[in-house]
Formats: C-alpha cells, structure tokens, sequence
C-alpha cells in the first residue's frame, strides 16, 4: 500500500511538472496572444501580468509561460525571416549562377570565332603572297564589306512603306539586336569595377573595334516582365540627355507584336556641340520561350521607311539594332539584358570633344548603366527594401531629381524653339548670354499670371565651357561641393534667392562683393548604389554690421551631386537651385551649375587643345598643352571638359545690369575653378605646372617670420636656412617647404582651425587657402592623433613644442594621409604671446 501511494504521489507531481512545462493553447488564446504580439512582440513583466488581468480566457496560464510564448514567437518570427531572406538570396544566386553560365558560354562562342577569324585571316595572307594582281588589303577589305552587307538589295524589293514591309525590317532588326545581347555579334569588353553579383548592378560591357559606340549590361530585377518594358520605354524618367520623345504612330502586327514610329530627341552635354535627334522603328514581342523583347532602329538611306520629323538645330544621330531583352525567372522577377548602339556622327563636332561621342564607357554610364539602375530603384521601391524618411515619396524625389537636370540641360542648350535667343557680347567670347522672356518658361512658377509683375522680364543664362587638364572630374566636383565660399557669391545667392519672391530685387548685387556664409548639407535622398545625391543645403547668413541684419537670413538650395564616387567614364556634375524653406513637390526650379565629362584619352595624339569658348584657359605649362598621349601613373590621363551655366531672373527695366552682373559672376567663377584645379591636382601631376603664386599679403609674410623664429625658439634647431635676411625670402622658403606646415587657431571652447598652410600643406589637405579656413583640426586627425594630440597638449603648452609619432590623417576629399612623424610647436608673435599652433608633418603621402 505504501509503495503504490507512493507510486501515485510521484505520478500526480510528475504530471503537475509535465503540465508547468507543456501547455496546449487554444485557438482562443492564440488569437488574444497574436493580437498582444502585433501591438508590442516584446512586453513587460506588468503588461504580461496585466494581459492576464484583461483576457479571462489565459488566466490559467502562468505569466511565466506567457513570457516564454512571446520568447517562442520571436524566435519563430527571426527564423521565418531568414528563411524568407535565405531563399531570396538563394533565388537570385540561382539566376546569377545562369547567367554567368550564359556568359561564359556567349565568351566560348566569341574565343571559337576569334580563332576562325585568325584562322581565316592566315589563309587569305597565304592566298595573296601567292598571286600577283590582288593586294591583301583588298581581299580582306572585301571580304569583310561582303559579311558586313551581305545583301542590300533586300531592302529595296520590300515596300518599306506598308506594314509588312515594316514588319520586316523589324524582323531584321531584332535578330541582329539578339546577336549583340546574347551572341558574339559585337566584340564585348567588360568594364573595369563591374564585378558580378546578387547585390551589384550587373555584368557591364562595352564595344571594341565596331561602328559607333555600343554598351551593353545584364542583371536581375524582382519586377515581372511588362513592368520593366514599361518603365525602360519612357525614357523621359530615367535618360537624363533625353528631351522629348513622341510615339508618332502604333502598328499592331499579325504575330502579336507591335510596331511604333518613335522620335526622340536629346540634349547636347555641353555648349560646344550640337544636340542629337532620332527617328526609329521600336518593335515589341513576346518569344515561344516566355521573354519579352522589344528593340529600335533608326530610318537609314539604306533600309528606307517614313521620313521622320526635322529639326534645323538637331543633327540626325543613328540608332543601330538596339533594345532589351526580358526573361522571366522562376520564383518571380527576371534577367534582363540591355544593348545600345549609336552613331553619333562625330564628324560634326569639334575635333577636341569628339571623345565626348566616340566613347563607349560614357555610352554606358550615361544610358545603359542608368536604366538598368532605375529599373532595380523602382524594384527596391516597390518590394518596400528602401525606406523614406524624409516625408516625401521616392517617386517625387526622382522626379525633383529630373528637373533639376532637365532644367540645366535647357539652360546648357538654350534651344531657340523653347524661346531662347542669343544676346550680343561686350567684345569676349568667353561667356555667352542667353534671355529667354516667353510666358511659358514660367508656368507653375510663382509667376503663373503676369499681371502680378508687369516689370518681370524673364530668365537669363550664363554659360561658358572650357577644357581641364589633370583634375580628376569626381575630386573637383566634390571640392566644389564641400567648400562653397571657395566660389560663390553670397551677393548673387541672395539676389537669386530673392528672385523667388513676387518682387525681386531691381538691384542685381544685394551686396557689393557680398560676404560669406557657411553651409549645412542636408540630405535628402540618394540612389541604390550612392552614385547620385539629392540634398537641400542651407546657406547661413551671418551680420557683420546693423545695415547687413535684413541679408543675414538663411537660403536655402535644392542641390543635385552624381559622379563622385569615379566610377570609369561617369560624367559628374552638381547642380542647385534656390528654393523656399518649405518647397512643394511642384515647386518651380531655375538649377544653375557645373558638369565635367572626361575625354577619352585616345584622342590625345591630335595635339588640339584648343577650341571655342574658354577651351584653352587652362592650359599650363612651358609649352602650353600637355604632350601627346600624357598619362599619370595610373595610365589615366584627366583631361576634360567643364560646362557652367547660371540662370537669373531679371526686371525688364535691369536686363543690362543683370546681364553685365552674370557675365562678371561667371568669369569669376571660371577662375576660380582654374585656381582650385591647379591647387588639387595630385602632387605627382603639377611637377609640369606653372609654379603657383605666393599669399603675398603683409599678414602672410608676418606669420611666415613668427614661424620661422618660434621653431628656433622652442626647439634650438633652425626650420631651414634662410637666404636672406627679407621676410619675403622666409615666406618664399616656407611656402616651398617639401614637408607639410600648417597653423591651427588656439581659442578656449571652440575647435581649432587652420588658419595658415604652405603648399605641401594644401597639397596634403586638398583645399585651398580660402577653403583652409573651413576645415578643423579634428576632422583631419585620426582617433589616433587626437588623443595622442591630448596627452601632449599640456607638454607644448609649457615646453612650447612637443613631438607626434608616426600616424594617419585624413585630407578635406576624405582620403587617407600617412606621415613619418611630425612637430608641434608655439607660435609667438613679436610681443611673445601665444599666436597659434603650427604643425609640421614630415614625409607624408598619400596611402
């Protein structure tokens, strides 16, 4: 009887800890749970205890079972989330992986014809030295003109005007647009920095040794099908050159497909060429395998077809079999495969920027690489992977993007059908003014009715264009970016901000030479691969006087970046307009700006540097243009073109003074970008550059002799040997020092500045004297630095100089700065009080 009360007692403590361990919820209690969950996954120890208080139906529950339900919860939503993630990244590996294995056998392909072209080759050398009447060029001339035209005579025995003789070119078209996405029927090159991946933008490709200029890119995109021919077709969202394009005519075809007549024209990039139009056949159709493709070609002599719309302005460029091929994945989304191809007719344009349309890396930045990046975004977007925290859509944030582009290519072409009209020079050809007084240049803008303004005039543009040599375009651009007050007026930012108002001001400067204001960047939006920023800078006004307190206010820009990251062949440019503090989605934009194009290198070997406008202006050196075929160490040569464009508004009764004013705002700026090129080209570049000239202020060459003494003073050795006892003599010494010097402010509660740097000094910090005073001694340290830097300040304060180990900093472009070690030390006027600190930092370069 014992042993089986016991047995029992055992069991009955057994099952109490079995059911403290298990419990089995019901439906009920469940659902009360989730709806728990989806308010607050992770409650506390009272909201559990108060969820038992509310739901009778879980008061037989333990908080400490409810507390490990949620813990269970969270754990099955983390694994369901992964897993949801694993077979995500498991899908598109599979399609990379097919796609790569379609490359690779599309190269195979290319390897087995390059062997039969050598082999073919070799057989019609021997075939020539063999005879005496047929030269080798001719031979292979011929036979190659044979493969490359194989029949014209097709085209004319088709009625290029009904629709199955469109249906026919149209046929032509896509087989030869299939050849160059999947086949060997253009010689691909990859371009360099395009690695392959589930997470990169693709495979990236451009032409060797075809007619024209050709790109082509492949990737994975989680959109179906039709949504991505849709968002591709409209070029005006995502081709930034793109003008207008007009569908003039829709054909359906009896296999399904449809033909349309398509014109479409694009702006020119700079001042220094005309803009481009075309007029093609597109043709859409859906494949036995479930692909969809669409492609265009241009209306030749040769293939006939409709004659297209003319413009006088436009030089009729030709589109070769192009488009974009479309195959769907399993598991959702597709692999798509883009291809353009062009004819630029480079013939028209001036020998200097033809690169700018013989360049198959620009080709493919400016338009292969760009829809293949707006096709992913609007993917990304839709699939909820990219969050918005600014308040606005990413819709209007692309679109705010692209009229700020579109505003500065209609600034840069000025076409006269837009109302644009040339006004006469002051006798240089430098700068070029254009006006621009029709109404519709204003709609949507705050000058929607201009009875509200009878004085308003209309809108002035001041552009110029000129050539750059040994400045990368990213470096300088985003010199300009981060250091504004090195070439801005604040009179004219306020003269255009003012311009926003219903009465602008009648007085082109507010402030005669104005004065400076620093600048917040706020950003605003950036694309999936960071290559383009959208970001509102705030300009603070400051006053330094009673009369300046009404100009002192903030203004504040909508500023568009891209470029910057040196991507091969990018174009990069920084465009802004002024805008109200609270500007609407629709909010009427006058952008103002600059953008720098490289030119391809190959053209070097002409020699011709010089062409219009200010193409020659920075041409340095003892003999003028660089030498032929002049590279840096890289293999790299920077050499591009720069086009600036400034647009102001204006009163009818003030047109000349605005037009004088902007002439003379945009020669300013002209030299300014030539001083900052010259002071941020790379060290190993400028040995062949004019030497730069000396801060000659008397401040300067004060300063250079406190230097000079203090070094002595504090460290009983001398800085260098003077050659004379002239303070000029100590600045010329200093200034050309091959070690870094530079002096950093000393004031209680404020960061320390740089005041004063010698050329090392600018070359290591990549800024400018002006801009120098907008960089701060801890931005430049490392954590290292500065806390070595911390310990040692006691130490200079009373020994008056102290020295740094060997370390790394960091210039004003964000690259890294190693240096040997370097010296700190007092720096005391003529009455031995503390002026500020200099530093030398000896054989440094960069890392």
């Amino acid at each position: 009887m014992y042993r089986e009360s016991h047995g029992s007692c055992s069991n009955s403590k057994q099952q109490q800890m079995d059911s403290s361990k298990y419990v089995r919820y019901t439906p009920e209690q469940v659902d009360a749970l989730e709806r728990v969950y989806a308010e607050c996954p992770k409650p506390s120890s009272l909201r559990r205890q108060q969820l038992i208080r509310e739901c009778p139906i879980l008061s037989n529950i333990e908080p400490k079972q409810i507390k490990v339900w949620f813990q269970n919860r969270r754990c099955r939503e983390k694994q369901r989330k992964e897993s949801s993630r694993l077979q995500s990244v498991n899908r598109k590996l599979s399609a990379m992986n097919k796609l790569l294995m379609e490359e690779n056998d599309r190269l195979q392909k290319q390897v087995s014809q390059l062997v039969y072209d050598n082999g073919y080759m070799r057989q019609q050398i021997h075939t020539v030295s063999t005879t005496t009447d047929t030269s080798c060029e001719s031979v292979v001339m011929n036979g190659q003109q044979q493969q490359q035209n194989p029949a014209p005579q097709q085209h004319q025995q088709i009625d290029v005007n009904t629709p199955a003789g469109l249906l026919a070119i149209a046929e032509e078209a896509m087989a030869e647009f299939l050849g160059k996405a999947t086949g060997t029927a253009v010689d691909w090159v990859q371009m360099i920095g395009m690695k392959p991946g589930p997470d990169s933008i693709g495979i990236v490709a451009v032409s060797r040794n075809c007619r024209g200029v050709a790109a082509r890119a492949c990737g994975l995109v989680s959109l179906e099908p039709t949504k991505v021919a849709e968002l591709l077709k409209d070029r005006l969202t995502w081709y930034r050159d793109c003008r207008c394009i007009d569908v003039a005519s829709v054909i359906p075809t009896g296999n399904g497909g449809t033909i349309e007549l398509v014109y479409m024209q694009t702006y020119a990039p700079t001042t220094l060429a005309s803009a481009r139009d075309f007029w093609t056949l597109r043709y859409t159709k859906s494949l036995e395998d479930g692909s969809l493709v669409f492609c265009e070609r241009s209306f030749t002599s040769i293939t006939g077809g409709p004659t297209g719309p003319s413009a006088t302005c436009f030089v009729r460029g030709e589109l070769l079999p192009s488009g974009c091929l479309i195959r769907p994945c399993d598991g959702g989304g597709c692999i798509i495969h883009i291809v353009d191809h062009v004819d630029l007719d480079i013939w028209s344009v001036p020998e200097v920027i033809r690169p700018l349309y013989e360049s198959s890396k620009l080709l493919a930045q400016k338009m292969t690489m760009a829809a293949l990046r707006h096709v992913r975004q609007i993917a990304q977007e839709t699939n909820g992977e990219i969050q918005c925290n600014t308040g606005r859509q990413p819709a209007v944030l692309r679109a705010l993007s692209q009229k700020l582009c579109r505003g500065f290519n209609d600034a840069v072409n000025g076409f006269a059908d837009d109302g644009w009209s040339i006004m006469s020079t002051d006798g240089v050809e430098d700068v070029t003014i254009a006006i621009n007084s029709t109404p519709n240049k204003f709609l949507g803008s705050q000058y929607n009715t201009l009875s509200v303004l009878p004085s308003f005039g209309g809108v002035l543009c001041a552009r110029a264009s000129m050539l750059l040599q040994s400045v990368p375009p990213a470096l300088l651009i985003r010199f300009l970016r981060e250091h504004r007050s090195e070439w801005a007026d604040h009179g004219v930012e306020v003269y255009s901000a003012a311009s926003l108002k219903a009465t602008p001001y009648a007085v082109p400067f507010a402030k005669p030479g104005g004065f400076p204001s620093s600048q917040v960047i706020l950003p605003l939006a950036q694309t999936v691969e960071h290559e383009e920023f959208l970001e509102v800078v705030r300009l603070e006004g400051h006053a330094f006087s009673p009369e300046d307190i009404a100009l002192s206010r903030d203004m504040y820009l909508l500023q568009l970046c891209d470029g910057i990251d040196e991507t091969s062949g990018a174009c990069a440019q920084l465009v802004f307009a002024p805008i109200d503090e609270s500007f609407g989605d629709d909010a009427h934009l006058l952008p103002s700006g600059f953008r720098i194009i490289p030119l391809d290198p190959k053209s070097d070997g002409h020699g011709t540097t010089r062409t219009l406008d200010l193409a020659s202006a920075l041409e340095v050196g003892h003999g003028g243009a660089c030498c032929a075929g002049e590279a840096d160490v890289s293999g790299q040569n920077h050499r591009s073109v720069l086009t600036i464009a400034f647009q102001f508004t204006f009163e009818s009764h003030c047109q000349d003074s605005v037009a004088a004013m902007a002439r003379q705002y945009v020669r300013s700026i002209v030299g300014s970008v030539q001083r900052v090129a010259m002071a941020i080209a790379p060290s190993r570049l400028s040995s062949h550059l004019v030497p730069k000239p000396l801060p000659g202020s008397p401040e300067a060459v004060t300063l250079a002799q406190w230097i000079f003494r203090s070094y002595g003073v504090h460290t009983g050795a001398e800085l260098f040997q003077p050659e004379c006892s002239s303070g000029d003599s100590v600045l010329k010494q200093l200034w050309h020092h091959t070690d870094a010097i530079m002096c950093c402010s000393v004031k209680m509660n404020a960061s320390a500045v740089f005041t004063f740097a010698n050329q090392a000094g600018l070359d290591m910090l990549e800024t400018t004297l002006v801009a120098l005073q907008d960089i701060m001694l801890d931005k430049i340290l490392d954590e290292a630095g500065r806390k070595i830097l911390l310990s040692e300040f006691s130490k200079i304060m009373q020994q008056g100089f102290a020295y740094l180990p060997a370390g790394v900093c960091v210039s004003s472009m964000g690259r890294p700065v190693s240096y040997e070690h370097a010296i700190v030390w007092k720096v005391l006027n003529d009455e031995d009080s503390n002026h500020c600190l200099a530093f030398m930092f000896v054989n440094w370069s960069f890392v």
